[in-house]
């Protein structure tokens, strides 16, 4: 395996740099003083977060950095802009929900020990060490720009553009309403069906390799276990149903700027879409070597969704 779709990650890149320009000089909404004000803010802590990630990561080799910030910045961004928005309801619901599903992301990374005392340590998500292992990344000068420009600067950019529709709607005049009634608790929806997808996921890895430490082979395992993959619960109807939810999450998000009023299509959209672009990717990468180690795992891809959950995959002992 091992390859990198180079592709998509020019996608990626031409979409940051092109598209939410376009949107926001044709569609809008323009920013105003205050607005452009808080960006600022923003932009400095996105500037200095890009700077961690990357320094840090090239000094010590673990390209996690990013991955430990992910779900911290964006409860640091939207509260920043409701205390820069005079606290409205909108925004406060919007921050707290931020918070909810930034905590819950947290947990779960901490629980793989992504986390340690020394920050600079801890647990590196595996799919980091398989890339820097490909084709592509056999130069190490190769490496290092993949590092600055993909994981720290486009990276730390998408996860600020996520937040964007709490920007755009921040010097809304139109109270709360039935709309943000309905993105609050479609939102708060999603949170809970990735939290139960994470924890679906934990419980059966950790049986899984709790077994495998007492000595047996994969394949000597218990069905379900045997597969090496998860196939009950949510992932018996969705390959992911986690990345399904994740996606959802911002989708909601977005929907409370169209209930301040900014219009059904406004450039804050951006966010969102380049995040269902990014799991695109990233699943086919998990796919690809999940592939490569099961078996029955082309299977289990051509009988249920990759995201959308659709008829229960049957498990055959």
């Amino acid at each position: 395996m091992k390859k990198m779709n180079i592709p998509l990650m020019g996608t990626l890149l031409i979409l940051s740099i092109v598209v939410c320009p376009i949107l926001y000089f044709t569609v809008g909404p323009t920013l105003d003083e205050a607005q452009l004000e808080v960006l600022k803010i923003l932009g400095i802590i996105v500037s200095c977060s890009a700077a961690f990630c990357f320094i840090v990561g090239e000094l010590t080799g673990n390209n996690s950095q990013m991955d430990k910030l992910w779900s911290l910045l964006p409860i640091v961004y939207t509260w920043v802009i409701a205390v820069k928005g005079g606290m409205s309801a909108r925004l406060v619901v919007m921050a707290v929900l931020a918070t909810l599903w930034g905590l819950r992301l947290t947990m779960n990374f901490a629980r793989k020990g992504a986390y340690k005392l020394k920050f600079w340590e801890g647990e590196e998500d595996y799919r980091w060490a398989i890339l820097r292992s490909g084709p592509p990344f056999q130069k190490r000068w190769v490496w290092a720009l993949f590092d600055l420009f993909f994981i720290s600067i486009y990276q730390n950019v998408l996860v600020l553009m996520t937040t964007f529709p709490a920007l755009v709607a921040m010097n809304s005049d139109k109270p709360f309403g039935w709309l943000d009634a309905v993105a609050a608790v479609l939102m708060l929806g999603f949170i809970i069906w990735e939290t139960v997808a994470d924890e679906q996921q934990w419980k059966f890895q950790t049986r899984k390799w709790a077994m495998i430490k007492e000595g047996k082979k994969l394949e000597e395992l218990p069905a379900p276990y045997n597969k090496g993959f998860n196939t009950t619960g949510l992932w018996g109807r969705s390959r992911h149903p986690n990345y399904f939810a994740e996606q959802s999450v911002w989708v909601c998000f977005y929907l409370f700027s169209i209930a301040a009023g900014i219009g059904i299509l406004n450039w804050s959209v951006i966010g969102a879409l380049l995040l269902v672009v990014l799991f695109q990717g990233s699943s086919s990468l998990a796919e690809e070597i999940s592939g490569g180690k099961y078996p029955e795992y082309e299977k289990y891809c051509q009988s249920v969704p990759r995201f959308f959950p659709g008829k229960k995959y049957e498990n055959v002992k």
